[in-house]
């Protein structure tokens, strides 16, 4: 997500319950829905990052990894020894995908794809993305559960300009037969990989679509909408359980919705840009969440010092390994 978008936060609930959470009830349109709201996430690490986003856990590694997009940093923080490391690539890293090999990611960089190796700091780039629009750039992305990294790209004025793209294990990358898109956030898919979810985040609606194992793509039908209340919808994990957690940006705070998306649980996070949730930890069952900093002013940052950092909460679910890329050594 990035600052042009400008929305209130989402309202805060009250009313405690047993456990340290706090439920609410939802009417309208005849329903009354109820949903749990998490204890607060502790600080993991204060990263003040300008736009943290795409936090991934490597299970090898035994790390977190995440990207702090306008400074075009790569991080890295691993939970035996709680080392941090940085690198601080040529271009904004919207995006990247693990490999097989611990030391290699796959990165989606402002204007293409390329291969980085962390013990060497070898950059070797791929192919450009979008080269006749210098006005976009990739932004979030995922692989499926064949290792095809799926993502979508970003425009700063927000305009429907740039498209989704699936690389494949030969490295060739093709267009997706999608609606053009302005912020390109909330890929994720189904434990199945059945379903994919994805959203423009300035519509404020999350979509999801049936997903063949060979790549071919259902029509995208209405998955959640946000209320103008909320925020908007930037980038999503998937539990174990086939929930979609959606990190609410100036919303502060991650929603999980069901597979019907129903909305079931809400953790708040103490700081209004919510960028990215993920599943991480021995048993992958620590919620990580990014946020950022970048448009606020000295008042908010006052009022959310932390904003920024890199969060950590207990959700109460499992997630799921992360996909590799299926063609990288």
């Amino acid at each position: 997500m990035h600052q042009p978008l400008a929305a209130a936060r989402a309202h805060r609930a009250h009313g405690a319950v047993p456990g340290g959470r706090r439920q609410r009830h939802v009417h309208g349109a005849g329903l009354h829905r109820r949903w749990r709201l998490g204890v607060n996430a502790a600080l993991l690490v204060d990263a003040r990052a300008r736009l943290g986003e795409c936090p991934l856990w490597c299970e090898q590694a035994g790390a977190l990894y995440w990207t702090d997009i306008e400074s075009a940093t790569l991080s890295r923080w691993r939970e035996r020894d709680d080392k941090l490391r940085h690198w601080t690539l040529p271009e904004r890293v919207g995006c990247f995908a693990l490999c097989e090999r611990p030391s290699t990611l796959l990165l989606g960089l402002a204007s293409g794809i390329a291969l980085f190796d962390t013990d060497s700091e070898t950059l070797s780039p791929i192919r450009p993305v979008e080269a006749g629009n210098p006005e976009t750039r990739i932004n979030d992305g995922r692989c499926d559960r064949q290792g095809r990294l799926v993502f979508g790209m970003f425009n700063p004025k927000e305009a429907a300009v740039g498209h989704f793209y699936r690389v494949h294990p030969d490295l060739a990358i093709e267009r997706l037969p999608l609606p053009p898109v302005g912020v390109a956030n909330s890929i994720a898919f189904s434990p199945d990989g059945s379903t994919m979810y994805f959203t423009d985040s300035p519509t404020r609606t999350i979509q999801c679509l049936d997903y063949a194992a060979d790549g071919r793509l259902g029509a995208p039908r209405p998955f959640v909408r946000l209320a103008a209340h909320e925020g908007f919808p930037d980038g999503s994990a998937i539990d174990a359980e086939g929930g979609l957690w959606s990190a609410q940006w100036q919303g502060g705070c991650v929603v999980r919705y069901d597979v019907q998306g129903a909305q079931t649980h809400r953790f708040e996070i103490p700081a209004s840009q919510v960028t990215c949730p993920a599943f991480g930890g021995a048993m992958l069952n620590r919620l990580f969440v990014t946020t950022a900093r970048t448009g606020l002013g000295a008042a908010a940052l006052q009022s959310e010092p932390a904003a920024g950092g890199v969060f950590a909460l207990e959700s109460g679910f499992c997630g799921l390994p992360e996909p590799r890329f299926a063609g990288a050594p």
